[in-house]
Protein backbone atom coordinates (compact mmCIF):
# COMPACT_ATOMS: atom_id res chain seq x y z
CA UNK A 1 0.00 0.00 0.00
CA UNK A 2 1.16 3.44 -0.73
CA UNK A 3 2.28 5.59 2.25
CA UNK A 4 0.54 8.68 1.06
CA UNK A 5 -3.11 6.77 2.08
CA UNK A 6 -1.53 4.83 5.12
CA UNK A 7 -2.38 7.95 6.78
CA UNK A 8 -5.82 8.20 6.16
CA UNK A 9 -7.13 4.78 7.16
CA UNK A 10 -5.45 5.37 10.64
CA UNK A 11 -9.36 5.82 11.49
CA UNK A 12 -10.14 2.32 10.62
CA UNK A 13 -7.71 0.87 13.43
CA UNK A 14 -9.31 0.24 16.64
CA UNK A 15 -8.67 2.66 19.80
CA UNK A 16 -6.55 -0.85 21.67
CA UNK A 17 -4.23 0.22 18.65
CA UNK A 18 -2.72 3.02 19.97
CA UNK A 19 -0.25 2.93 22.65
CA UNK A 20 -1.72 4.19 26.15
CA UNK A 21 0.07 6.39 28.47
CA UNK A 22 1.07 4.59 31.94
CA UNK A 23 -0.27 6.95 34.85
CA UNK A 24 2.28 6.79 37.58
CA UNK A 25 1.07 4.66 40.51
CA UNK A 26 2.19 5.19 44.21
CA UNK A 27 1.72 8.52 46.15
CA UNK A 28 4.58 10.56 47.59
CA UNK A 29 6.54 8.93 50.61
CA UNK A 30 7.67 11.84 52.70
CA UNK A 31 4.06 14.43 52.73
CA UNK A 32 2.18 11.86 52.80
CA UNK A 33 3.97 9.97 56.20
CA UNK A 34 3.00 13.27 58.01
CA UNK A 35 -0.51 12.86 57.07
CA UNK A 36 -0.35 8.89 58.23
CA UNK A 37 0.54 10.55 61.72
CA UNK A 38 -1.86 13.25 61.78
CA UNK A 39 -4.39 10.59 61.19
CA UNK A 40 -2.94 8.56 64.02
CA UNK A 41 -2.99 11.37 66.30
CA UNK A 42 -6.81 11.69 65.18
CA UNK A 43 -7.25 8.00 66.37
CA UNK A 44 -5.35 7.55 70.03
CA UNK A 45 -7.18 11.08 70.65
CA UNK A 46 -10.80 9.02 70.06
CA UNK A 47 -9.09 5.73 72.51
CA UNK A 48 -7.84 7.92 75.28
CA UNK A 49 -11.14 9.43 75.60
CA UNK A 50 -13.28 6.23 75.38
CA UNK A 51 -11.02 5.42 78.15
CA UNK A 52 -11.91 8.51 80.14
CA UNK A 53 -7.82 9.64 80.38
CA UNK A 54 -8.61 13.07 78.70
CA UNK A 55 -5.27 14.74 80.08
CA UNK A 56 -3.54 12.28 77.66
CA UNK A 57 -6.29 12.87 74.67
CA UNK A 58 -6.80 16.40 74.28
CA UNK A 59 -2.66 16.78 73.38
CA UNK A 60 -3.05 14.18 70.21
CA UNK A 61 -5.15 16.92 68.99
CA UNK A 62 -2.19 19.59 69.06
CA UNK A 63 0.13 16.89 67.46
CA UNK A 64 -1.81 16.37 64.81
CA UNK A 65 -2.44 20.43 63.92
CA UNK A 66 1.40 21.09 63.98
CA UNK A 67 1.97 17.70 61.66
CA UNK A 68 -1.19 18.68 59.20
CA UNK A 69 0.73 22.33 59.23
CA UNK A 70 3.97 20.59 58.26
CA UNK A 71 2.69 18.02 55.43
CA UNK A 72 1.63 20.07 53.22
CA UNK A 73 4.32 22.95 53.68
CA UNK A 74 6.67 20.58 53.21
CA UNK A 75 5.28 18.92 49.80
CA UNK A 76 5.16 22.07 48.24
CA UNK A 77 8.95 22.74 49.31
CA UNK A 78 9.99 19.21 47.94
CA UNK A 79 7.53 19.60 44.96
CA UNK A 80 5.97 16.56 46.36
CA UNK A 81 1.95 17.80 46.05
CA UNK A 82 -0.68 15.71 44.65
CA UNK A 83 -4.16 15.59 44.05
CA UNK A 84 -4.02 12.47 46.17
CA UNK A 85 -2.23 14.15 48.53
CA UNK A 86 -5.00 16.85 48.64
CA UNK A 87 -8.08 14.43 49.15
CA UNK A 88 -5.74 12.15 51.75
CA UNK A 89 -4.91 15.08 53.78
CA UNK A 90 -8.78 16.16 54.08
CA UNK A 91 -9.77 13.10 54.92
CA UNK A 92 -7.51 12.55 57.83
CA UNK A 93 -8.41 16.03 58.86
CA UNK A 94 -12.03 14.90 59.16
CA UNK A 95 -11.01 12.39 61.40
CA UNK A 96 -8.39 14.56 63.66
CA UNK A 97 -10.09 17.64 63.17
CA UNK A 98 -13.82 16.62 63.53
CA UNK A 99 -14.34 13.05 64.62
CA UNK A 100 -11.18 13.33 67.33
CA UNK A 101 -12.66 16.55 68.84
CA UNK A 102 -16.29 15.79 69.26
CA UNK A 103 -15.85 12.15 70.72
CA UNK A 104 -13.31 13.99 73.00
CA UNK A 105 -15.75 16.56 74.04
CA UNK A 106 -18.69 14.48 74.10
CA UNK A 107 -17.09 11.99 76.34
CA UNK A 108 -15.52 14.82 78.43
CA UNK A 109 -18.50 17.15 79.24
CA UNK A 110 -21.66 16.09 76.56
CA UNK A 111 -22.65 12.98 77.65
CA UNK A 112 -24.75 14.11 80.82
CA UNK A 113 -26.67 16.52 78.27
CA UNK A 114 -27.66 13.11 76.92
CA UNK A 115 -29.49 13.62 73.11
CA UNK A 116 -28.40 17.07 73.87
CA UNK A 117 -24.91 16.38 73.62
CA UNK A 118 -24.29 13.74 71.20
CA UNK A 119 -25.90 15.95 68.21
CA UNK A 120 -23.76 18.80 69.00
CA UNK A 121 -20.56 16.89 69.01
CA UNK A 122 -22.32 15.62 65.13
CA UNK A 123 -22.77 19.07 64.14
CA UNK A 124 -18.92 19.72 64.83
CA UNK A 125 -18.15 16.85 62.68
CA UNK A 126 -20.61 17.87 59.92
CA UNK A 127 -19.33 21.25 60.30
CA UNK A 128 -16.00 20.34 60.02
CA UNK A 129 -16.32 17.82 56.68
CA UNK A 130 -18.13 20.94 55.10
CA UNK A 131 -15.54 22.91 56.09
CA UNK A 132 -12.91 20.84 54.35
CA UNK A 133 -14.76 20.15 51.24
CA UNK A 134 -15.55 24.24 50.64
CA UNK A 135 -11.58 24.73 51.36
CA UNK A 136 -10.80 22.23 48.49
CA UNK A 137 -12.95 23.81 45.92
CA UNK A 138 -11.86 27.16 47.55
CA UNK A 139 -8.23 26.68 46.98
CA UNK A 140 -8.58 25.01 43.36
CA UNK A 141 -10.63 28.24 42.19
CA UNK A 142 -7.63 30.40 43.66
CA UNK A 143 -8.29 33.80 45.98
CA UNK A 144 -6.73 35.59 48.46
CA UNK A 145 -4.45 33.29 50.46
CA UNK A 146 -3.43 35.63 53.60
CA UNK A 147 -7.21 34.73 54.54
CA UNK A 148 -9.29 31.91 55.35
CA UNK A 149 -13.13 31.84 54.73
CA UNK A 150 -14.45 30.47 57.83
CA UNK A 151 -12.70 29.22 60.69
CA UNK A 152 -9.93 26.75 60.02
CA UNK A 153 -10.72 22.88 61.26
CA UNK A 154 -7.74 22.42 62.84
CA UNK A 155 -7.92 25.99 64.75
CA UNK A 156 -11.60 25.07 65.99
CA UNK A 157 -10.30 21.82 67.05
CA UNK A 158 -8.30 23.68 68.90
CA UNK A 159 -10.59 25.27 71.12
CA UNK A 160 -12.53 21.82 72.46
CA UNK A 161 -8.95 20.49 72.83
CA UNK A 162 -6.97 23.23 74.85
CA UNK A 163 -10.09 23.52 77.16
CA UNK A 164 -10.11 19.52 77.91
CA UNK A 165 -6.11 20.01 78.31
CA UNK A 166 -6.70 22.84 80.86
CA UNK A 167 -9.90 21.14 82.74
CA UNK A 168 -9.47 17.13 82.33
CA UNK A 169 -11.71 16.58 85.01
CA UNK A 170 -14.62 17.54 82.85
CA UNK A 171 -18.75 17.36 83.93
CA UNK A 172 -20.96 14.87 85.46
CA UNK A 173 -23.98 17.24 86.30
CA UNK A 174 -26.33 18.43 83.53
CA UNK A 175 -26.49 22.33 84.52
CA UNK A 176 -22.96 22.40 84.83
CA UNK A 177 -22.39 21.03 81.26
CA UNK A 178 -24.66 23.73 79.60
CA UNK A 179 -21.23 25.96 78.82
CA UNK A 180 -19.66 22.88 77.10
CA UNK A 181 -22.32 23.24 74.39
CA UNK A 182 -21.30 26.70 73.55
CA UNK A 183 -17.49 25.34 73.52
CA UNK A 184 -18.31 23.19 70.60
CA UNK A 185 -21.23 24.77 68.76
CA UNK A 186 -19.42 28.23 68.68
CA UNK A 187 -16.34 26.82 66.73
CA UNK A 188 -18.68 24.62 64.57
CA UNK A 189 -20.66 27.46 63.24
CA UNK A 190 -17.99 29.86 62.45
CA UNK A 191 -16.35 26.41 60.34
CA UNK A 192 -19.33 27.37 58.17
CA UNK A 193 -19.82 30.92 58.37
CA UNK A 194 -18.17 33.45 55.81
CA UNK A 195 -15.90 35.45 58.66
CA UNK A 196 -12.72 35.98 57.48
CA UNK A 197 -9.55 34.39 59.40
CA UNK A 198 -5.97 35.38 59.12
CA UNK A 199 -3.89 32.82 57.85
CA UNK A 200 -0.32 32.15 57.79
CA UNK A 201 0.62 30.33 54.90
CA UNK A 202 1.51 33.24 53.23
CA UNK A 203 4.56 33.78 55.83
CA UNK A 204 7.94 33.56 54.21
CA UNK A 205 10.09 31.49 56.16
CA UNK A 206 13.34 31.89 53.97
CA UNK A 207 13.49 35.61 54.02
CA UNK A 208 15.47 38.21 56.58
CA UNK A 209 13.37 39.18 59.83
CA UNK A 210 14.01 41.36 62.64
CA UNK A 211 16.08 39.36 65.83
CA UNK A 212 12.59 40.25 68.05
CA UNK A 213 10.94 37.97 66.12
CA UNK A 214 12.90 34.85 67.12
CA UNK A 215 12.69 36.44 70.58
CA UNK A 216 9.14 36.51 70.55
CA UNK A 217 8.81 33.08 69.50
CA UNK A 218 11.49 31.67 72.18
CA UNK A 219 9.03 33.44 75.00
CA UNK A 220 6.13 31.93 72.84
CA UNK A 221 8.04 28.35 73.53
CA UNK A 222 9.12 28.88 76.82
CA UNK A 223 5.32 29.89 77.81
CA UNK A 224 4.04 26.54 76.30
CA UNK A 225 6.80 24.54 78.47
CA UNK A 226 6.44 25.68 81.57
CA UNK A 227 2.57 26.93 81.42
CA UNK A 228 0.89 24.77 79.10
CA UNK A 229 -2.47 24.60 79.62
CA UNK A 230 -2.38 28.64 80.38
CA UNK A 231 -0.94 29.37 76.94
CA UNK A 232 -2.68 27.03 74.72
CA UNK A 233 -5.85 27.93 76.24
CA UNK A 234 -5.03 31.54 75.39
CA UNK A 235 -3.85 30.98 71.86
CA UNK A 236 -6.88 29.04 70.90
CA UNK A 237 -9.65 31.99 71.90
CA UNK A 238 -7.46 34.53 70.71
CA UNK A 239 -8.02 32.96 67.19
CA UNK A 240 -11.24 32.46 67.55
CA UNK A 241 -12.00 36.37 68.94
CA UNK A 242 -9.26 37.49 66.08
CA UNK A 243 -11.97 37.11 63.39
CA UNK A 244 -14.79 38.88 65.71
CA UNK A 245 -12.02 41.82 66.30
CA UNK A 246 -11.46 42.60 62.82
CA UNK A 247 -14.78 42.18 61.65
CA UNK A 248 -15.33 44.93 64.23
CA UNK A 249 -12.72 46.58 63.16
CA UNK A 250 -14.01 47.10 59.60
CA UNK A 251 -17.20 48.06 60.04
CA UNK A 252 -15.73 51.27 62.20
CA UNK A 253 -13.66 52.34 59.39
CA UNK A 254 -16.45 51.41 56.71
CA UNK A 255 -18.33 53.66 58.85
CA UNK A 256 -15.09 56.37 59.20
CA UNK A 257 -14.95 56.40 55.09
CA UNK A 258 -19.01 56.85 55.25
CA UNK A 259 -18.89 59.62 56.97
CA UNK A 260 -16.09 61.04 55.58
CA UNK A 261 -17.41 60.78 52.02
CA UNK A 262 -20.89 62.50 53.15
CA UNK A 263 -19.37 65.32 55.26
CA UNK A 264 -17.02 66.27 51.86
CA UNK A 265 -20.38 65.18 49.35
CA UNK A 266 -22.13 69.24 50.81
CA UNK A 267 -18.76 70.36 51.23
CA UNK A 268 -18.00 70.17 47.54
CA UNK A 269 -21.72 71.40 46.42
CA UNK A 270 -21.73 74.72 48.29
CA UNK A 271 -18.08 75.56 46.75
CA UNK A 272 -19.04 74.74 43.41
CA UNK A 273 -22.25 77.01 44.21
CA UNK A 274 -20.34 79.73 45.59
CA UNK A 275 -18.33 79.48 42.72
CA UNK A 276 -21.22 80.20 40.45
CA UNK A 277 -22.59 82.93 42.04
CA UNK A 278 -19.30 84.49 41.90
CA UNK A 279 -18.93 83.79 38.13
CA UNK A 280 -22.64 85.79 37.47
Amino acid sequence: MDEGIRPSLRFLRRGTDFPRKRRSRGVYLLPGLFTVANMFCGYACVVYAMRGEFSTAAPFIGFAIVLDMLDGRIARMTGTASEFGVQFDSLADVISFGVAPAILSFSWGLAPLGRLGWAAGFVFVTAAALRLARFNIQSAAGGDKRYFVGMPSPAAAAVPAATVFAYPAGFTDYRAALPALAMVLVPALLMVSTIRFRSFKTIDLQSRRPYSVLLLVAAGIMLITTHPQVTLVVMAYTYLMSAFIGLAVSRFRQRDSDRGSGESGPAQTSSVSSRGSAAS
